[in-house]
């Protein structure tokens, strides 16, 4: 690797782990940047999601006092989570992605209007008190829809975050430190079990994967870190910016293919 080439992934690497600690969609900055430098879409992907993996300790890590206000739903959406990523990885490497990537930009659309319109819903059908409380068919519903999450992370992963975040909002979650906190955990999962079946089949660019990783620990930390000082409000404003913004990339990207 060149200097530049090294400067460039660190950096795209650290704003990534700076998203995804926030709201999500980090890979759609590490993934076009692996493949501006040549390296093939599937040993791309499959760094990247290495990469973002190894630098979630530093959001967990920011995150650390919320996690034990989530501990009930980490165990209700953990089994899920490793189940979801690993049937991912395996359809990745089993079977072309160009029609799963189709259905992205539409996926993550649904998910950004759900995100800045969950407050109008909320009103319209009192989900408040669900989040801690739930009744049995929002909390199935609430488990189908992670495990559909952690399918499509372990096969590529852009949004995740996005569509978390808008799942746990129709939930009723209050405080948005608490939903980052369960969303970087159980994206860490996802990830973890994708890049194990990575690792074993060959699909990492270690170098390029080295130099992420660095970056991506610097990024996911100091975006936990600083989110947290940022009113709730203007975190929520952020989120929703972040998905549109990859929405619209998305579509741009599906109509000049």
């Amino acid at each position: 690797m060149t200097v530049s080439e090294v400067i460039a992934l660190a950096v795209a690497a650290a704003a990534a782990g700076g998203v995804n600690a926030v709201a999500g969609g980090g890979t759609l900055l590490t993934f076009p940047a692996l493949l501006f430098f040549g390296t093939p879409a599937v040993v791309a992907n499959a760094t990247s999601t290495f990469a973002l993996f190894a630098g979630t300790s530093g959001s967990i890590y920011g995150f650390r006092r919320q996690i034990g206000a989530v501990r009930p739903w980490l165990l209700r959406f953990g089994p899920v989570s490793v189940l979801g990523g690993g049937m991912g990885s395996f359809l990745l490497t089993s079977t072309g992605e160009q029609r799963f990537a189709a259905m992205v930009p539409w996926l993550l659309l649904f998910a950004t209007l759900l995100f800045l319109f969950q407050g109008v819903l909320r009103r319209l059908f009192t989900f408040e008190s669900q989040w801690a409380n739930p009744g049995r068919p929002a909390l199935f519903a609430a488990i189908g829809f992670q495990f559909a999450v952690s399918l499509y992370g372990g096969y590529f992963g852009a949004g995740i975050g996005i569509l978390m975040l808008a799942a746990l909002g129709l939930l009723g979650v209050r405080d948005m430190h608490e939903a980052n906190a369960l969303k970087n955990v159980l994206s860490s999962v996802i990830n973890a079990v994708a890049a194990v079946w990575f690792v074993v089949h060959g699909l990492i660019d270690w170098p390029r994967a080295g130099v992420m990783t660095a970056g991506a620990v610097a990024g996911y930390f100091l975006g936990a870190h600083f989110s947290q000082k940022i009113p709730q409000e203007r975190v929520r404003q952020l989120v929703g910016g972040v998905g549109v913004a990859i929405t619209v990339v998305l579509f741009v990207r599906q109509c000049f293919r």
